[in-house]
Protein backbone atom coordinates (compact mmCIF):
# COMPACT_ATOMS: atom_id res chain seq x y z
CA UNK A 1 0.00 0.00 0.00
CA UNK A 2 1.23 3.63 -1.58
CA UNK A 3 5.13 1.84 -1.79
CA UNK A 4 5.83 3.73 -4.70
CA UNK A 5 4.34 7.21 -2.87
CA UNK A 6 6.24 6.41 -0.11
CA UNK A 7 9.97 5.88 -2.12
CA UNK A 8 9.12 9.09 -3.71
CA UNK A 9 8.06 11.34 -0.93
CA UNK A 10 11.61 9.78 0.88
CA UNK A 11 13.35 10.76 -1.99
CA UNK A 12 12.55 13.90 -2.03
CA UNK A 13 12.79 14.97 1.76
CA UNK A 14 16.47 13.37 1.36
CA UNK A 15 17.12 16.53 -0.60
CA UNK A 16 17.19 18.42 2.75
CA UNK A 17 19.64 16.52 4.32
CA UNK A 18 22.77 18.59 5.51
CA UNK A 19 20.78 21.60 4.54
CA UNK A 20 21.62 23.93 7.80
CA UNK A 21 18.21 25.70 7.50
CA UNK A 22 14.69 25.84 5.13
CA UNK A 23 15.35 28.32 2.42
CA UNK A 24 13.00 29.49 -0.17
CA UNK A 25 15.30 28.08 -2.74
CA UNK A 26 15.19 24.72 -1.15
CA UNK A 27 12.11 24.30 -0.24
CA UNK A 28 10.58 25.36 -3.53
CA UNK A 29 12.89 22.45 -5.26
CA UNK A 30 11.53 19.60 -2.40
CA UNK A 31 8.12 20.59 -2.68
CA UNK A 32 7.92 20.66 -6.91
CA UNK A 33 9.31 16.86 -5.93
CA UNK A 34 6.62 16.42 -3.51
CA UNK A 35 3.66 17.66 -5.75
CA UNK A 36 4.51 15.54 -8.49
CA UNK A 37 4.79 12.67 -6.65
CA UNK A 38 1.14 13.21 -5.35
CA UNK A 39 0.08 13.51 -9.19
CA UNK A 40 1.81 10.43 -10.08
CA UNK A 41 0.07 8.64 -7.34
CA UNK A 42 -2.89 9.39 -9.13
CA UNK A 43 -4.26 12.79 -6.03
CA UNK A 44 -6.12 15.42 -8.07
CA UNK A 45 -3.69 17.87 -9.57
CA UNK A 46 -5.46 20.86 -7.39
CA UNK A 47 -5.73 19.09 -4.41
CA UNK A 48 -1.79 18.41 -5.14
CA UNK A 49 -1.46 22.11 -5.67
CA UNK A 50 -3.07 23.33 -2.68
CA UNK A 51 -1.84 20.79 -0.22
CA UNK A 52 1.73 21.51 -1.30
CA UNK A 53 1.56 25.46 -1.47
CA UNK A 54 0.36 24.69 1.75
CA UNK A 55 3.36 22.55 3.11
CA UNK A 56 5.84 25.53 1.14
CA UNK A 57 4.07 27.83 3.17
CA UNK A 58 4.35 26.45 6.82
CA UNK A 59 8.06 25.56 6.05
CA UNK A 60 9.45 28.49 4.29
CA UNK A 61 11.10 30.69 7.41
CA UNK A 62 10.29 28.29 9.83
CA UNK A 63 13.09 28.21 12.64
CA UNK A 64 14.75 24.89 12.35
CA UNK A 65 15.10 23.63 16.67
CA UNK A 66 18.18 22.21 17.97
CA UNK A 67 18.33 18.74 17.20
CA UNK A 68 15.55 18.84 14.52
CA UNK A 69 16.86 19.17 10.98
CA UNK A 70 15.04 20.06 8.07
CA UNK A 71 14.61 16.80 6.53
CA UNK A 72 13.02 16.03 9.65
CA UNK A 73 10.86 19.38 10.06
CA UNK A 74 9.06 18.76 6.60
CA UNK A 75 8.02 15.48 7.17
CA UNK A 76 6.36 16.85 10.27
CA UNK A 77 5.17 19.70 8.31
CA UNK A 78 3.80 16.91 5.60
CA UNK A 79 1.90 15.09 8.05
CA UNK A 80 0.11 17.55 9.29
CA UNK A 81 -0.93 18.91 5.67
CA UNK A 82 -1.54 15.35 4.75
CA UNK A 83 -3.94 13.84 7.57
CA UNK A 84 -5.97 17.31 7.23
CA UNK A 85 -6.23 16.88 3.68
CA UNK A 86 -7.67 13.20 4.61
CA UNK A 87 -10.35 14.69 7.47
CA UNK A 88 -7.85 15.24 10.18
CA UNK A 89 -9.67 13.11 12.58
CA UNK A 90 -11.74 9.46 12.40
CA UNK A 91 -15.19 9.92 12.06
CA UNK A 92 -17.92 7.62 13.83
CA UNK A 93 -20.50 5.76 12.06
CA UNK A 94 -24.08 6.76 12.90
CA UNK A 95 -25.93 3.96 14.31
CA UNK A 96 -28.63 6.13 16.24
CA UNK A 97 -32.17 5.13 15.53
CA UNK A 98 -34.94 2.41 16.31
CA UNK A 99 -33.49 0.66 14.15
CA UNK A 100 -30.78 2.21 13.03
CA UNK A 101 -30.27 2.02 8.97
CA UNK A 102 -27.73 1.92 6.82
CA UNK A 103 -27.92 2.05 3.36
CA UNK A 104 -24.71 1.23 0.83
CA UNK A 105 -24.02 2.51 -2.50
CA UNK A 106 -21.42 2.33 -5.22
CA UNK A 107 -20.27 0.55 -8.62
CA UNK A 108 -20.35 -2.33 -9.29
CA UNK A 109 -17.51 -4.60 -8.65
CA UNK A 110 -16.26 -2.09 -5.67
CA UNK A 111 -16.68 -4.87 -3.15
CA UNK A 112 -19.73 -3.19 -1.83
CA UNK A 113 -21.40 -6.78 -0.25
CA UNK A 114 -17.87 -7.86 0.88
CA UNK A 115 -18.32 -4.98 3.03
CA UNK A 116 -22.18 -5.45 4.27
CA UNK A 117 -20.73 -8.22 5.50
CA UNK A 118 -17.55 -7.30 7.41
CA UNK A 119 -19.63 -4.12 8.70
CA UNK A 120 -22.24 -6.82 10.25
CA UNK A 121 -19.28 -8.61 11.90
CA UNK A 122 -17.93 -5.14 13.29
CA UNK A 123 -21.38 -4.01 14.83
CA UNK A 124 -21.70 -7.05 16.28
CA UNK A 125 -18.44 -7.47 17.84
CA UNK A 126 -20.12 -4.29 19.95
CA UNK A 127 -23.19 -6.56 21.36
CA UNK A 128 -25.60 -5.21 18.62
CA UNK A 129 -28.30 -7.42 16.79
CA UNK A 130 -27.83 -7.22 13.02
CA UNK A 131 -30.21 -7.84 10.06
CA UNK A 132 -28.79 -7.88 6.55
CA UNK A 133 -31.03 -6.97 3.97
CA UNK A 134 -30.53 -8.41 0.21
CA UNK A 135 -31.65 -5.79 -2.36
CA UNK A 136 -29.54 -6.43 -5.45
CA UNK A 137 -32.02 -7.70 -7.53
CA UNK A 138 -30.33 -7.74 -10.60
CA UNK A 139 -26.81 -9.56 -10.47
CA UNK A 140 -27.25 -12.82 -10.05
CA UNK A 141 -26.20 -15.16 -7.11
CA UNK A 142 -25.52 -11.57 -5.05
CA UNK A 143 -28.44 -12.98 -2.47
CA UNK A 144 -26.47 -15.96 -2.00
CA UNK A 145 -23.23 -14.32 -1.75
CA UNK A 146 -24.64 -12.36 0.82
CA UNK A 147 -26.13 -15.27 2.85
CA UNK A 148 -22.91 -16.83 2.88
CA UNK A 149 -21.32 -13.88 4.47
CA UNK A 150 -24.38 -13.62 6.77
CA UNK A 151 -23.59 -17.04 7.50
CA UNK A 152 -19.91 -16.53 7.97
CA UNK A 153 -20.33 -13.95 10.89
CA UNK A 154 -23.55 -15.13 12.52
CA UNK A 155 -26.01 -12.40 10.96
CA UNK A 156 -29.52 -13.05 9.85
CA UNK A 157 -29.73 -12.10 6.09
CA UNK A 158 -33.38 -10.81 5.17
CA UNK A 159 -34.41 -11.51 1.20
CA UNK A 160 -37.06 -11.76 -1.05
CA UNK A 161 -36.07 -13.45 -4.08
CA UNK A 162 -39.10 -13.32 -6.18
CA UNK A 163 -39.50 -9.45 -5.51
CA UNK A 164 -37.54 -7.24 -8.03
CA UNK A 165 -38.71 -4.19 -6.23
CA UNK A 166 -36.21 -2.82 -4.31
CA UNK A 167 -38.05 -0.08 -2.08
CA UNK A 168 -40.74 -2.92 -0.98
CA UNK A 169 -37.93 -5.23 -0.13
CA UNK A 170 -36.31 -2.41 2.15
CA UNK A 171 -39.45 -1.44 3.92
CA UNK A 172 -40.74 -5.13 4.39
CA UNK A 173 -36.94 -5.81 5.80
CA UNK A 174 -37.25 -2.64 8.53
CA UNK A 175 -40.81 -4.46 10.00
CA UNK A 176 -39.33 -7.08 9.91
CA UNK A 177 -36.23 -6.07 11.94
CA UNK A 178 -38.60 -3.72 14.35
CA UNK A 179 -40.96 -7.44 14.95
CA UNK A 180 -37.74 -8.95 15.85
CA UNK A 181 -35.74 -6.85 17.76
CA UNK A 182 -32.57 -5.70 15.34
CA UNK A 183 -31.14 -2.45 16.43
CA UNK A 184 -29.14 -2.10 13.02
CA UNK A 185 -30.28 -2.90 9.52
CA UNK A 186 -28.04 -2.78 6.62
CA UNK A 187 -29.02 -2.51 3.23
CA UNK A 188 -27.40 -4.30 0.42
CA UNK A 189 -28.56 -2.15 -3.04
CA UNK A 190 -27.13 -3.14 -6.65
CA UNK A 191 -24.22 -2.09 -8.12
CA UNK A 192 -24.85 1.10 -10.71
CA UNK A 193 -23.33 3.03 -12.96
CA UNK A 194 -23.79 7.46 -12.19
CA UNK A 195 -24.81 7.76 -15.66
CA UNK A 196 -27.62 5.09 -15.39
CA UNK A 197 -30.39 7.17 -14.61
CA UNK A 198 -33.18 4.21 -13.77
CA UNK A 199 -30.77 2.60 -11.34
CA UNK A 200 -29.79 6.15 -9.99
CA UNK A 201 -33.52 6.84 -9.46
CA UNK A 202 -33.89 3.33 -7.90
CA UNK A 203 -31.63 4.15 -4.85
CA UNK A 204 -33.17 7.75 -4.15
CA UNK A 205 -36.46 6.49 -4.16
CA UNK A 206 -34.75 3.44 -1.52
CA UNK A 207 -33.15 6.18 0.65
CA UNK A 208 -36.28 8.55 0.32
CA UNK A 209 -38.72 5.61 1.49
CA UNK A 210 -36.29 4.12 4.39
CA UNK A 211 -34.86 7.73 5.31
CA UNK A 212 -31.63 6.01 6.71
CA UNK A 213 -29.28 7.52 9.40
CA UNK A 214 -26.49 6.52 7.56
CA UNK A 215 -25.77 6.49 3.53
CA UNK A 216 -22.02 5.42 2.65
CA UNK A 217 -20.67 5.05 -0.94
CA UNK A 218 -18.34 2.14 -1.25
CA UNK A 219 -15.41 2.75 -3.66
CA UNK A 220 -12.51 0.48 -4.96
CA UNK A 221 -9.34 2.25 -4.78
CA UNK A 222 -7.64 0.72 -7.28
CA UNK A 223 -9.63 2.94 -9.38
CA UNK A 224 -7.95 5.64 -8.53
CA UNK A 225 -8.68 8.90 -9.55
CA UNK A 226 -11.94 8.09 -11.18
CA UNK A 227 -12.99 6.81 -7.95
CA UNK A 228 -13.22 10.23 -6.70
CA UNK A 229 -15.05 11.50 -9.94
CA UNK A 230 -17.57 8.71 -9.43
CA UNK A 231 -17.74 9.36 -5.66
CA UNK A 232 -18.91 12.80 -6.72
CA UNK A 233 -21.37 12.22 -9.11
CA UNK A 234 -23.19 9.67 -6.62
CA UNK A 235 -22.92 12.34 -3.81
CA UNK A 236 -24.87 14.82 -6.21
CA UNK A 237 -27.31 12.36 -6.16
CA UNK A 238 -27.04 10.87 -3.06
CA UNK A 239 -26.11 13.53 -0.70
CA UNK A 240 -24.33 10.18 1.25
CA UNK A 241 -22.45 10.77 4.60
CA UNK A 242 -19.62 8.82 4.50
CA UNK A 243 -16.95 6.78 1.95
CA UNK A 244 -15.90 3.51 2.43
CA UNK A 245 -12.56 2.61 0.41
CA UNK A 246 -12.01 -1.14 -0.25
CA UNK A 247 -9.05 -3.13 -1.54
CA UNK A 248 -6.30 -0.59 0.18
CA UNK A 249 -4.05 -3.61 0.41
CA UNK A 250 -4.13 -4.38 -3.56
CA UNK A 251 -1.66 -2.62 -5.66
CA UNK A 252 -3.10 0.93 -5.49
CA UNK A 253 -1.24 4.49 -5.46
CA UNK A 254 -3.05 5.86 -3.18
CA UNK A 255 -4.75 8.53 -5.17
CA UNK A 256 -8.24 7.93 -4.12
CA UNK A 257 -7.39 8.12 -0.21
CA UNK A 258 -5.62 11.18 -0.50
CA UNK A 259 -8.02 12.98 -2.85
CA UNK A 260 -11.78 12.05 -1.89
CA UNK A 261 -12.12 13.61 0.98
CA UNK A 262 -11.10 17.28 -0.57
CA UNK A 263 -12.52 16.51 -3.20
CA UNK A 264 -15.88 15.26 -2.20
CA UNK A 265 -15.89 17.06 1.36
CA UNK A 266 -17.45 13.60 2.68
CA UNK A 267 -15.30 12.06 5.32
CA UNK A 268 -13.60 7.95 4.47
CA UNK A 269 -15.04 6.14 7.67
CA UNK A 270 -13.78 2.64 7.36
CA UNK A 271 -11.23 1.04 4.65
CA UNK A 272 -11.02 -2.49 3.76
CA UNK A 273 -7.75 -4.68 3.13
CA UNK A 274 -8.59 -8.15 2.71
CA UNK A 275 -11.35 -10.58 2.13
CA UNK A 276 -11.70 -11.91 5.85
CA UNK A 277 -14.83 -10.40 7.89
CA UNK A 278 -12.15 -8.75 10.50
CA UNK A 279 -10.29 -7.42 7.41
CA UNK A 280 -11.95 -4.09 8.10
CA UNK A 281 -10.59 -0.82 9.58
CA UNK A 282 -11.73 2.42 10.62
CA UNK A 283 -9.83 5.20 9.07
CA UNK A 284 -7.71 7.45 10.82
CA UNK A 285 -6.04 10.46 8.87
CA UNK A 286 -3.39 11.08 11.18
CA UNK A 287 -2.33 7.43 11.20
CA UNK A 288 -2.60 7.06 7.97
CA UNK A 289 -0.45 10.10 7.12
CA UNK A 290 2.41 8.37 9.05
CA UNK A 291 1.80 4.86 6.76
CA UNK A 292 2.04 6.96 3.92
CA UNK A 293 5.72 8.67 5.26
CA UNK A 294 6.93 5.01 6.10
CA UNK A 295 6.32 6.52 9.98
CA UNK A 296 4.43 3.70 10.64
CA UNK A 297 1.34 2.98 12.99
CA UNK A 298 2.01 1.29 16.19
CA UNK A 299 -1.01 2.49 17.89
CA UNK A 300 -2.85 0.51 15.36
CA UNK A 301 -0.93 -2.23 15.63
CA UNK A 302 -1.32 -2.98 19.28
CA UNK A 303 -5.30 -2.23 18.64
CA UNK A 304 -5.16 -5.47 16.52
CA UNK A 305 -2.95 -7.38 18.96
CA UNK A 306 -5.76 -6.24 22.07
CA UNK A 307 -8.46 -7.21 19.86
CA UNK A 308 -7.60 -10.86 19.14
CA UNK A 309 -5.05 -11.73 22.03
CA UNK A 310 -7.36 -12.84 25.08
CA UNK A 311 -6.04 -12.23 28.06
CA UNK A 312 -6.87 -15.02 30.38
CA UNK A 313 -4.36 -16.81 27.27
CA UNK A 314 -1.99 -14.20 27.60
CA UNK A 315 -1.53 -14.62 31.53
CA UNK A 316 -1.34 -18.38 31.45
CA UNK A 317 1.52 -18.36 28.55
CA UNK A 318 3.01 -15.65 30.71
CA UNK A 319 3.10 -18.33 33.85
CA UNK A 320 4.57 -21.27 31.34
CA UNK A 321 7.50 -18.89 30.35
CA UNK A 322 7.77 -18.47 34.25
CA UNK A 323 8.13 -21.75 35.21
CA UNK A 324 9.53 -23.11 32.05
CA UNK A 325 7.32 -24.97 31.03
CA UNK A 326 6.59 -23.83 27.78
CA UNK A 327 5.52 -26.92 25.03
CA UNK A 328 4.34 -26.78 21.55
CA UNK A 329 0.56 -26.49 22.12
CA UNK A 330 1.88 -22.99 23.54
CA UNK A 331 3.34 -22.17 20.46
CA UNK A 332 0.52 -23.51 18.06
CA UNK A 333 -1.73 -21.21 20.07
CA UNK A 334 0.29 -18.53 19.27
CA UNK A 335 0.22 -18.51 15.73
CA UNK A 336 -3.57 -19.14 15.71
CA UNK A 337 -3.54 -15.48 18.03
CA UNK A 338 -1.18 -13.94 14.84
CA UNK A 339 -3.20 -15.15 12.26
CA UNK A 340 -6.36 -13.76 13.93
CA UNK A 341 -4.62 -10.67 13.15
CA UNK A 342 -5.35 -10.52 9.23
CA UNK A 343 -2.81 -9.46 6.40
CA UNK A 344 1.09 -9.82 7.37
CA UNK A 345 1.98 -7.13 4.63
CA UNK A 346 -0.61 -4.90 6.66
CA UNK A 347 0.56 -6.10 9.98
CA UNK A 348 4.50 -5.39 8.86
CA UNK A 349 3.23 -1.99 7.22
CA UNK A 350 2.54 -0.40 10.65
CA UNK A 351 5.88 -0.67 12.03
CA UNK A 352 7.79 2.60 11.72
CA UNK A 353 10.62 2.68 8.58
CA UNK A 354 10.16 -0.60 7.53
CA UNK A 355 8.88 -0.38 4.22
CA UNK A 356 12.10 1.18 2.86
CA UNK A 357 14.16 -2.14 4.83
CA UNK A 358 11.59 -4.20 3.06
CA UNK A 359 11.99 -2.64 -0.18
CA UNK A 360 11.97 -5.09 -3.24
CA UNK A 361 11.45 -8.62 -0.97
CA UNK A 362 8.39 -10.74 -1.20
CA UNK A 363 6.81 -11.22 2.01
CA UNK A 364 5.05 -14.99 1.93
CA UNK A 365 1.49 -14.74 3.73
CA UNK A 366 1.60 -18.85 3.93
CA UNK A 367 5.03 -18.37 5.90
CA UNK A 368 3.16 -19.66 8.74
CA UNK A 369 1.37 -22.84 7.10
CA UNK A 370 3.85 -25.21 7.14
CA UNK A 371 4.58 -24.69 10.80
CA UNK A 372 0.98 -24.95 11.74
CA UNK A 373 0.70 -27.97 9.81
CA UNK A 374 3.85 -29.85 11.72
CA UNK A 375 2.67 -28.80 14.64
CA UNK A 376 -1.27 -30.19 13.73
CA UNK A 377 0.25 -33.39 12.82
CA UNK A 378 1.43 -33.63 16.33
CA UNK A 379 -1.32 -35.56 18.90
CA UNK A 380 -1.52 -33.28 21.92
CA UNK A 381 0.50 -35.47 24.12
CA UNK A 382 3.54 -34.84 21.81
CA UNK A 383 3.02 -31.15 22.16
CA UNK A 384 2.84 -30.94 25.36
CA UNK A 385 6.04 -32.98 25.56
CA UNK A 386 7.95 -33.02 22.72
CA UNK A 387 10.68 -34.72 24.12
CA UNK A 388 8.79 -37.71 23.02
CA UNK A 389 8.75 -37.97 19.52
CA UNK A 390 11.18 -40.18 18.14
CA UNK A 391 12.41 -41.48 14.52
CA UNK A 392 9.43 -42.99 13.88
CA UNK A 393 7.07 -40.10 15.12
CA UNK A 394 9.33 -37.60 13.22
CA UNK A 395 8.16 -39.84 10.16
CA UNK A 396 4.80 -39.53 10.50
CA UNK A 397 4.40 -35.80 11.45
CA UNK A 398 6.60 -35.34 8.24
CA UNK A 399 4.45 -37.55 6.09
CA UNK A 400 0.91 -36.36 8.25
CA UNK A 401 1.91 -32.76 7.50
CA UNK A 402 3.42 -32.95 3.65
CA UNK A 403 6.70 -31.60 4.45
CA UNK A 404 10.08 -33.75 5.58
CA UNK A 405 11.44 -35.21 8.87
CA UNK A 406 14.40 -32.41 8.23
CA UNK A 407 11.36 -29.55 8.42
CA UNK A 408 10.48 -31.51 11.30
CA UNK A 409 14.13 -31.69 13.07
CA UNK A 410 14.45 -27.85 12.35
CA UNK A 411 11.19 -26.78 13.69
CA UNK A 412 12.17 -29.05 17.27
CA UNK A 413 15.08 -27.15 17.49
CA UNK A 414 14.28 -23.59 16.93
CA UNK A 415 11.58 -24.85 19.74
CA UNK A 416 14.34 -25.94 22.06
CA UNK A 417 16.34 -23.05 21.22
CA UNK A 418 13.38 -20.63 22.31
CA UNK A 419 13.31 -22.06 25.52
CA UNK A 420 16.80 -22.10 26.66
CA UNK A 421 16.45 -18.01 25.57
CA UNK A 422 13.04 -18.16 27.67
CA UNK A 423 14.89 -19.72 30.55
CA UNK A 424 18.17 -17.17 30.30
CA UNK A 425 15.24 -14.63 30.51
CA UNK A 426 13.80 -15.88 33.62
CA UNK A 427 17.19 -16.19 35.37
CA UNK A 428 18.58 -12.90 34.50
CA UNK A 429 15.05 -11.42 35.74
CA UNK A 430 15.36 -13.37 39.27
CA UNK A 431 19.11 -12.15 39.98
CA UNK A 432 18.16 -8.93 39.23
CA UNK A 433 20.22 -8.04 36.39
CA UNK A 434 16.96 -6.94 34.24
CA UNK A 435 15.42 -4.45 36.98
Amino acid sequence: MFQSLQERLNQAVKSLSGKGRITELNVAATVKEIRRALVEADVNYKVAKDVTDRIKDEAIGRKVLIDVNPGQLLVKIMEDELAQLMGGQATSINIKGDPAIILMSGLQGSGKTTFCGKLAHYLKKQNRQILLVACDIYRPAAIEQLKTLGAAVGVEVYAEPENKDAVEISLNAIKYAKANHKQIVIIDTAGRLAIDEQMMTEIENVKKAVNPTETLFVVDAMTGQDAVNTAKTFNERLNFDGVVLTKLDGDTRGGAALSIRAVVEKPIKFVGMGEKPDALDVFHPDRMARRILDMGDVVGLVEKMQAVFDEDEEKRLAAQIRKNQLNLEDFLSQIRQIKKMGNIKDMISMIPGISGMLKGKEINEDAYKPTEAILLSMTPKERQSPQIIDANRKKRIALGSGTTVEKVNALLRQFEEMKKFMKKMNQAQSSGKLR
